[in-house]
Order: C-alpha cells, then structure tokens, then sequence
C-alpha cells in the first residue's frame, strides 16, 4: 500500500474549466496542473498532498465530467473522476459563479447526492465582495455547505479548508508517521507522444490512475504517482509527450512540454520509454540529451516488445536491439537498457530490480588511494591535449558527498573532484576518458560520473 493512502483524501470535481486546477494548484501551494481556458485540459487525475491546513490531506483534482474534447476520452475522464469520487473522503463540487447555474451543474449534483459522500459546494470565481450576489443562484442545488472563493486570487481558501477540515475522517493509525516518512524515489517517465508512458506506469501500479489512448498528447499535465512497493515509496511522474519546439501546435502543448522538462529535474531517475516500432528517433536522443545535460540517474526503455518478438532466438533479438539502442544514444551509455511490452506486462517489473542496482551503485565509493593511483595512471598512459601551450596537471582527487547518500532515497550520482593547475584545460574528450577510466573500477550502473575540477590555490606570502 502506498504511505500517502494513510491520509484522508478530498477530490475535486466539476464540469469543465470552472477553475479546478486552479483551485488545486492553490491549495497545495505550487503548480502542478495546468491552467488554461481551453476545456478539457485536465484529462487525467492529479494527486498531491495538501499541508497547508492544521491536518494534511491528498487532493485529487479529476477530469472535467461530460467534459468537451476527442470523444474516445469523456469516457474515461468520467470514469476517473468517477474512480475518484469512490476513493475520496470529501469532495469538493465546483463551480463557475460567473457561467452561472448550468444544465450539466445539477446533473454533476445529481451524481455527487447518488455518491453519499461529504459534498463541500464551491462557488469560484467570486474575486471581489462585489461578486458574492452571484453565488445566491447555487442554493438551489440544495447543498448544506458552500463556500465563496476565487481560487486566481486566493481569496476565501482559508475559509474552504477549514469546511474540509471539519469533513475529514478521524485520524487513521501510522497516518502521523507517514507524514514523517523518508520521502519516495521520483521516477520520472519521459518520450515521445504515444510512446506508451502512461500504459507503463499503469501496469506498475496495477490502476488506470493515468488515461491510455491512441491519441497522441493525451497526457497533458505531469502527474504525479504515488506507489509503494516492498517497503519502498516512488513517485512516478507521468509526463506529456516532449516534442520539438517547432512541432509544438497548441499553446497547451508548450506548457505541456515545459512541464515535462521542469519535471525530468525533479526527478532522482529517469526513465527514457522508447517505441520499438518507430526506432530511435532524433527527438529521443534529444530527451536523452535533456538527460545527460540535467546529470540525472536514467534506464532506457525500449516498449512495445509484443509487436516485434519472434517465435525464435529472442534473447538474440533482445541483445540486437539493446546493441543497437547503445550505438545510437552512446552519449547515454551508462544508462541499463530493459526490452518491454507494457500492453501484456512483459519485463517491465524488472524496472525495479535495475532501480535496487543504480540505488546499490549510488553508496559505492572508490577509496581516495585508489582514485588517485588510477587517475595518475590515466594521465600517465594517455596525457591530456596541449591548449595553448599548456598540458592540464592532476595534482590530487577525491570522491565527494558520500554521506548524504547514505541519507534517503535519492539516487545520487558520484561526484568527484579533482584539484588540478588549470580547470579550463579539461577538453569534452578527456572528461570521458577519465569518466571511462573511473567506471573500470566501479561502474557506477545507471548514473553519471560527475567530475568537479578545482584550480590550485597558490599559497599567499
């Protein structure tokens, strides 16, 4: 069971674009959702904890019920925000004072009454004092709570967690030590549109928390997903399909891509899921490149195995591609390849047994003596290239931050530094040569060798 389910949960709903993501991006203090007036934008469920209060809470916000968009998906957008009306202990009903009363507003009512659940009526969009006329029209939905806010502007929040507080069940055992607990693994799942990131995380988590279609840019949000496995607490992060900037065509789409992007730094591993169908594609070694750039810990993926298994030879099949997959994202070559289907579920639990070595690997240190000797060795058998007249000189190195790593979940990379006569004399090359000679000793499985150069400091008269 995932820690986070020993706190109460509040959902909220609505139809679409009365401000939901808006209100949950409030209460849980940073933006998580994205917040446009194009309905529909929020197809999948957000979770995120809500400490703003005297007693924290998950805050789930759903899909917009009946909401507009491609037909495939108001079914399951329903059925998520229906799967979260089931799950929750509160639900907060909201709706647009300045749309006024709708058809599809009682309706929604309609269902939350079905529900039997503790129903909190919030009238949005209420800015000004001015304004609170309009919130007389929701009476007539006949619910014993409502409150007044606009959550743009913060205004009656304090008042709407104080209902909800009133609302949430008695306090569960083990909920106070969850909120104490070490914080979980963010795996972020990055690729391309339609790579199928949302079928792998589904599978994971054994749930269809993230909505699965054929539609490419369905995930428009970075969802965040809570999961606990043998002890262990992750946060798996869902994240919009990265397209290149000139292929974006909707402004919804940018800030889809800009989330994504703002999630892979948030992340102690990331996980590049790559269709086999389609190859290695020059957009994903672009996101290998974000990878390798943000110095993140990171396994590659290789999905839809079940289109392309033969009946024979499949582990010669598996070691061809994994081959292949290292010759064309090299520059990424101290992440583990895993071959996948996550239609049938083929491998893909295998994920956690390579994230349990890249985590083995992160306590690893190479003792000072023995870096030394080796680095020394290097420069001996391959001496670094002359730049302007002048050879870089290694004067003395150390493997740095071990404790912390020791600390938490994180998947830490090393980190060596390495004190030298001239930090500008290090060339791209040497750098990976070194790295190269480093990783003979350990290998470091599945994270970057960071190395941090130091000049000399010349002793003062």
């Amino acid at each position: 069971m995932n820690g986070l389910q020993n706190l109460p949960s509040v959902a909220i709903v609505g139809r679409p674009n009365v401000g939901k993501s808006a209100l949950f991006n409030r209460l849980v203090g940073r933006r998580i959702a994205i917040v446009h007036d194009q309905p529909g934008i929020t197809r999948d469920r957000l979770s995120a904890t809500c400490a703003r209060g005297a007693r924290p809470f998950v805050l789930w916000d759903t899909g917009g019920i009946f909401g507009a968009g491609e037909a495939e998906l108001d079914a399951q957008v329903r059925r998520a925000a229906e799967e979260a009306l089931r799950e929750s202990d509160v639900v907060l009903f909201v709706v647009d004072a300045r749309q006024g009363l709708s058809a599809v507003d009682r309706e929604v009512a309609r269902v939350l009454r079905k529900a039997r659940k503790p129903v909190v009526l919030v009238i949005n969009k209420i800015d000004t004092a001015g304004h609170e006329t309009l919130a007389a029209e929701f009476d007539s939905l006949g619910f014993e709570r409502s409150v007044s806010i606009s959550a743009e502007h913060g205004r009656g929040v304090l008042d709407l967690l104080s209902e909800i507080e009133q609302l949430l069940p008695s306090p569960a055992d083990g909920e106070l030590p969850a909120l104490q607990a070490e914080r979980p693994t963010a795996v972020a799942v990055l690729g391309r549109p339609n790579a199928g990131k949302s079928s792998f995380i589904n599978f994971i988590v054994r749930s269809d928390r993230a909505i699965v279609s054929e539609l490419p840019g369905t995930t428009r949000d970075a969802i965040d997903i809570a999961f606990e496995r043998d002890g262990r607490r992750f946060l798996f992060i869902d994240t919009a399909g990265i397209r290149r900037r000139g292929k974006r065509s909707t402004a919804v789409e940018v800030f889809s891509a800009m989330r994504a992007e703002r999630s892979l730094r948030r992340a102690d591993l990331c996980v590049l899921l790559i269709d086999l169908t389609q190859g290695v594609t020059a957009q994903d070694k672009h996101i290998a490149g974000l990878i390798q750039k943000a110095h993140k810990p990171a396994v590659i993926v290789l999905n839809k195995w079940d289109l392309l298994k033969p009946q024979r030879r499949v582990a010669e099949a598996i070691r061809k591609l994994v081959d292949l997959t290292r010759q064309q994202i090299f520059f990424l070559d101290y992440a583990p390849v895993l071959v996948v289907s996550a239609k049938s579920g083929e491998n893909v639990e295998r994920l956690f047994a390579i994230t349990d070595k890249i985590r083995s690997a992160s306590q690893k240190r190479i003792s000072t003596g023995i870096l030394n000797r080796l680095l020394q060795s290097a420069f001996a058998a391959n001496p670094p290239p002359l730049l302007k007249g002048k050879r870089l000189k290694l004067l003395y190195a150390t493997q740095s931050g071990a404790e912390p790593r020791r600390q938490g979940t994180s998947l830490v990379p090393p980190e060596f530094v390495l004190f030298v006569n001239d930090p500008r004399l290090l060339s791209d090359d040497y750098r990976r040569y070194l790295e190269a000679r480093i990783r003979e000793a350990e290998p470091f499985t599945g994270l970057p060798v960071i190395l941090k150069l130091r000049p000399r400091v010349k002793d003062s008269d």
